[in-house]
Parts: structure tokens; sequence; C-alpha cells
């Protein structure tokens, strides 16, 4: 297993490959659809880009004493054209679930940035990770809003590297 902290380095991209899991320390942002939307054309955004982590989640409303509620992530094609403009920025980490277009695995080894999958269906899990949560930009997007996350050991798997590996060509040669 690599661990990682935020912020990514290129370094850090350089060494990860196809299929390794990855647990990932630190400083992390939600942001899906319409918060990419908005980010694209933001000039200050709250925090920066350069050597960042996105996850495509909506969570759940919180409960008493936790920070966060289940938070699974989100099928990710739809953000495929959206983060571009934001690995151009320096966007180096996205997690999500589900393949990705070609279009945008070209983009990402040009930008040098990796796509990582996080286990879909389990948001508790997941949302065991997150030690804070706190909406930083966007809340009238509710759900969608950008959010400050503090991880812990919050596990993924490498799905396409800089190298251009994608765990999911490799799934559909052995299967």
């Amino acid at each position: 297993m690599i661990s990682l902290h935020t912020p990514i380095t290129d370094k850090d991209i350089t060494a990860l490959r196809v299929g390794e899991k990855v647990s990932i320390s630190g400083t992390i942002y939600t942001a899906r659809d319409q918060a990419h939307i908005r980010l694209i054309e933001e000039k200050n955004p709250k925090f920066l880009l350069d050597g960042s982590v996105i996850f495509y989640v909506g969570p759940t409303p919180n409960r008493d004493g936790i920070p966060i509620g289940a938070s699974g992530p989100t099928s990710s094609y739809r953000m495929d054209k959206l983060a571009v403009p934001l690995m151009e920025r320096g966007l180096k980490l996205m997690i999500g679930k589900g393949d990705r277009s070609k279009e945008f695995q070209i983009e990402m080894i040009k930008n040098k940035a990796v796509y990582l999958i996080a286990t879909g269906g389990a948001g508790a899990l997941l949302s065991s990770r997150i030690k804070s949560s706190k909406i930083i930009m966007y809340d009238d997007l509710k759900s969608e809003a950008i959010r400050e996350l503090e991880v812990e050991d919050f596990p993924c798997f490498v799905a396409y590297d800089i190298y251009g590996g994608s765990i999911f060509e490799r799934e559909n040669n052995n299967g």
C-alpha cells in the first residue's frame, strides 16, 4: 500500500501504478458537477488547486457527533470535461467510481494527474476515515457544495496512472 499525504506532488504521481492500493491522509475536497462548473470560472477559490485532491461525492447529512454522513463515491464520467481545466490549474488526484472517457485519460496523462477509485456502496466505511468536514464554497448546492475534509488513511485504488494504465482495461482483459 502507498501512503500519500496532501498536498500531492509530481513525485507522488509518478510513483503510482494501476491497481495499487493507496491510503490518503490530509486535506481533500469534495466537488461534483455543479461545483466543477462554478470552480472553473472561480478566479480565487478558497483552496489551492495545485496539488489538490477532489473526491466526487454528495454525502448524506451527518448525525450528531459525526462530521459527515455516508460518503460513497459518485460516478465520475460526468466530470470528464469539467476536470480538465482544474487539472490544468494543478489538480493532481480525483477520487470517484467507474470508467472515464479516452479523452479524459489523455488529458489526465498530459497534466500528470491520476484517477483513483473508492469502493462504491461503502459510504459508511469511507465516512469513518473522514475526521472533519466543513463547507467552504457554494453552500447553496447543499450536498454538492465544496467541502474541505480532513481524512486519515482514506482507502482507494489507482484506476488510471500517468503511464496510460487502466484498471478497467486490465479487468476486461482478465476475464
